[in-house]
């Protein structure tokens, strides 16, 4: 795509033009999981769905490795873009591909060796053991797919083609849409069905971005004699790969902590939470999209110090996210009881499910704000500003609050522990832009008073 849309559109054009496909993208991500969750909990199984709520942190993790490379590499690429390097994104964009690969076999063969305490610790008990032994199974022995697409859906985005980048996403969803009720329901395959419907999902999508590397890309390659790079890049990606990557494995962590937090208190209640954070992840995933869908903009204009530009397109994407945020907590507040019905009609955790779907949309805003300087940090290098905020949300402020709020209030201060983190890190998130950023952002004022 041409430069005029990073560097001389109208900011919401270019932010629009870039986030609007990424936003679909994420919603239609979800649809993996929310399929299986929907054919799943109508089985009325509790246990089945429980088992597969408990197997979901490792399809969480696997993303949280592909964002090594997807979001590692593509913050790279989109600001040697910035600085004319092609030639060198090239190597980048090659190196991450093969990566990818190497580390999803890597996953395949560790978790397929310690898949009992890895089931025990995620929090299977005697009742949704064999559920959840049977899609974590079937789930890790593609996880290569899972792992490699997310490289090239961001790296992608980084060259323009943020549509061939959603188009890749639909495509997988709708194998898995059409696969799922096969394999769950006429196979009888049950969890394990699922599992297998998600993966071959991912093989399409991963056979279509390999196709648009070889035949419309022109500034990213999968050629192996490409990805050489040096220690320095090399760096460079871990710096932002693993900080984005750490985001996702919190949230595996936070899961994981939830389910076993609300055990105590029943499978059904850990059935109501699974799908209330299914449907939560909605309003989530389109947040992040749209505040990810800024990254190219950002780490573009970042690498070539284009701050008056810069500058703007943050005013716009903090404004826009954060009255998106608003809007999304209202409907899914008012929706509660009708959205959580869709899954399961069980009284018990139709109640249950809703206290928790609101209770969650109490921390909304304050998410929008720490997603957004997330994007930020990652897109212009910032490592520690990204680490900070990757290991505090969903990690190390979330695993203090739950644990205190746990034995002050009880079920109901588990219920609101994602929200009081919430705030927490929008806090964290503001005092960090100030120190990381905020003589960038003031140098282009003093400038502008100067002119």
């Amino acid at each position: 795509m041409e430069n005029e849309l990073f560097e001389k559109a109208p900011v919401h054009k270019a932010y629009f033009n870039m986030a609007l496909p990424l936003v679909f993208s994420m919603v239609i991500s979800l649809v993996y999981n929310m399929v299986d969750t929907f054919f799943i909990a109508r089985t009325g199984n509790t246990n089945l769905v429980a088992g597969v709520s408990l197997g979901a942190p490792m399809f969480t993790a696997m993303i949280a490795l592909g964002d090594i490379f997807g979001l590692g590499g593509s913050s790279v690429i989109a600001r040697l873009f910035g600085q004319r390097k092609d030639e060198d994104a090239k190597r980048i964009s090659s190196f991450c591909f093969y990566g990818a690969i190497i580390c999803g076999v890597i996953v395949t063969v560790l978790l397929l060796i310690f898949r009992a305490p890895m089931l025990h610790l995620l929090g299977a008990d005697a009742n949704t053991y064999k559920y959840a032994s049977q899609y974590y199974t079937y789930l890790v022995l593609g996880s290569v797919f899972v792992i490699v697409s997310f490289t090239p859906n961001n790296q992608l985005r980084s060259e323009g083609f943020s549509k061939a980048s959603m188009e890749g996403s639909v495509l997988g969803a709708v194998v898995n849409i059409i696969l799922d009720p096969i394999f769950i329901s006429v196979l009888g395959m049950g969890a394990g069905g699922a599992a297998i419907a998600t993966i071959i999902g991912y093989i399409a999508t991963d056979a279509y971005y390999v196709w648009i590397y070889l035949k419309k890309s022109k500034k990213l390659s999968i050629d192996p004699g490409h990805m050489h790079i040096n220690m320095q890049e090399f760096r460079q990606i871990l710096a932002i790969g693993i900080p984005a990557s750490i985001t996702n494995f919190m949230q595996s962590f936070a899961v994981a902590v939830t389910n076993r937090s609300l055990l105590v208190y029943g499978n059904n209640k850990v059935a109501a939470m699974g799908i209330v954070m299914k449907v939560n992840m909605i309003a989530a995933l389109i947040l992040v999209g749209f505040a990810f869908g800024c990254q190219p903009l950002v780490g573009y204009n970042y690498g070539a110090r284009n701050k008056k530009r810069l500058k703007e397109i943050l005013a716009f994407c903090y404004k826009f996210e954060c009255g998106l945020a608003v809007i999304l907590a209202v409907i899914l507040f008012a929706g509660a009881r009708p959205l959580i019905r869709v899954f399961m009609k069980t009284p018990e955790i139709v109640d249950s499910g809703v206290l928790m779907l609101r209770l969650q949309q109490a921390g909304m805003m304050f998410m929008a704000v720490v997603l957004v300087t997330t994007c930020v940090f990652q897109s212009a290098g910032k490592a520690m500003g990204a680490f900070l905020l990757s290991v505090s949300r969903q990690g190390v402020i979330y695993g203090i609050v739950i644990v205190i709020a746990s034995h002050m209030i009880g079920y109901h201060g588990v219920l609101a522990a994602q929200a009081v983190s919430d705030f927490l890190t929008a806090l964290m998130a503001a005092i960090l832009l100030k120190h990381e950023l905020w003589s960038e952002l003031t140098d282009i004022k003093r400038n502008e008073e100067a002119v």
